[in-house]
């Protein structure tokens, strides 16, 4: 049963449970959808997370004074939505400076780093949402096997477009930042352009998968991105092309 949390006097959270699961995503992600179509006049805008959804609205228009109820109400008749999102390719320069938490975790794991490597790149990760700063993808998948905890120091910067992972999650940093996961690689591909219709690369629903390239293919990808010569699109899968399940 969906629970109701108050956030503030201007927001409500409504919870599905409390796991990083794809099934809980998909009744958030119905509700999301169910709760645009309602198009309350109330509600100023929606933010769905892995396992909740908080609905931010204006705490003096008409309505607001019943929306908790209403938010159930649609959260219990929504249907589970299951967001069929685009499937990506994107290269990654694993290990060395660019992944310099990588023989650490390998050894962590009782395993070689290009076994690691092999593991990642044979995975499919899901953006659950993007969160933390623009462009930023919280992906589930990473197998349990490969799992270890954050850094208990984080480094005060991390190099933009590092691959990371912690527990069971993976990501991208899009900018420089502090940062406390275990970096693996990096991709050459920056994650966010306000320049494009669409500055974040990913979007919740979309799947990832990892492709392992050398430094000198890296480097070329790198400086085409940079130049802004590169077709994203050549980075996505076709529906219709075999995809692991």
């Amino acid at each position: 049963m969906p629970r109701l949390l108050p956030l503030g006097d201007a927001a409500w959270t409504v919870e599905f449970g409390d796991a990083i699961d794809p099934a809980l995503h998909a009744q958030v992600m119905g509700f999301a959808r169910a709760l645009g179509d309602a198009a309350l006049p109330e509600v100023i805008e929606w933010v769905p997370t892995f396992r909740s959804c908080t609905v931010h609205f204006d705490p003096l228009a008409a309505g607001a004074a019943t929306l908790g109820p209403r938010l159930l109400e649609i959260a219990a008749q929504a249907p589970h939505t299951r967001v069929a999102g685009r499937r990506w390719r994107i290269p990654v320069l694993f290990g060395g400076a660019a992944g310099p938490d990588l023989a650490e975790l390998a050894a962590h794991c009782g395993r070689s780093e290009q076994a690691v490597i092999d593991e990642m790149a044979a995975t499919v990760f899901r953006v659950y949402l993007l969160g933390f700063m623009p462009g930023f993808p919280y992906m589930g998948g990473l197998p349990e096997a490969l799992a270890m905890p954050r850094l208990a120091t984080p480094r005060k910067e991390v190099p933009a477009r590092s691959l990371a992972v912690t527990g069971t999650l993976c990501a991208v940093y899009p900018f420089a930042s502090p940062g406390g996961w275990r970096l693996l690689g990096r991709t050459p591909l920056g994650l966010f352009d306000v320049r494009r219709a669409e500055p974040a690369l990913f979007a919740p629903g979309d799947e990832v998968m990892w492709q392992s390239v050398g430094a000198d293919e890296f480097t070329r990808l790198e400086a085409e991105d940079a130049a802004n010569r590169l077709d994203r699109k050549g980075f996505l899968v076709a529906p219709e092309a075999p995809w692991p399940r």
